[in-house]
């Protein structure tokens, strides 16, 4: 979870909030949220991993 983290914070995401394990992010040109839910040492599902890109808008090969 922290290497999507920082790779979405790279793109430009920022934390407005957080609840829980379960954080939220918004970009300042792109529309809607990012949510991503887990500790930052726990690994994201692969289901998970690929909601979270498509709702960043980021690729799959943008992510080692």
């Amino acid at each position: 979870i922290r290497d999507i983290i920082k790779k979405i914070e790279s793109d430009g995401w920022y934390q407005v909030t957080m609840t829980g394990s379960h954080r939220q992010y918004k970009h300042p040109a792109k529309q809607g949220r990012v949510t991503i839910a887990g500790h930052p040492n726990h690994d994201l599902a692969p289901g998970t991993l690929n909601s979270v890109l498509k709702q960043a808008r980021l690729k799959k090969t943008e992510v080692k």
